[in-house]
């Protein structure tokens, strides 16, 4: 069976500057904000949101959206990507793939 990956308009990153950030990408440049929880904000910036996170920075994430989350990973290792970090309350699932990108693996419909 395919699983077929079709990107979201999301990308996320982390800081421990979140204020600071925060600030930049609202007040600075003036994006919009879209959603507020405690530890993440998101701005709509035009072609994508971005989402900004409190924690340990990692690099931009994308997101990759698929019908099936768990053939998709699977999938994804068996062709040599490393799962990177997983977390089924947020739901999260980061995936680094041999290239350097790490993406998002979400439930298509649930994004």
């Amino acid at each position: 069976m395919t699983t077929p990956f079709r990107a979201s308009r999301d990308i996320i990153i982390r800081t421990h500057n979140w204020a600071e950030a925060v600030s930049f990408y609202g007040s600075t440049l003036g994006f919009p904000e879209v959603y507020r929880a405690e530890n993440i904000v998101g701005f709509d910036v035009g072609a994508f949101r971005l989402y900004v996170e409190k924690g340990e920075a990692h690099g931009p994430v994308f997101e990759y959206l698929v019908p099936d989350v768990e053939q998709a990973v699977q999938k994804l290792v068996a062709a040599g990507c490393t799962l990177v970090e997983e977390d089924v309350s947020v739901p999260r699932c980061y995936v680094r793939d041999a290239y350097g990108m790490t993406f998002n693996v979400g439930k298509a419909g649930t994004s």
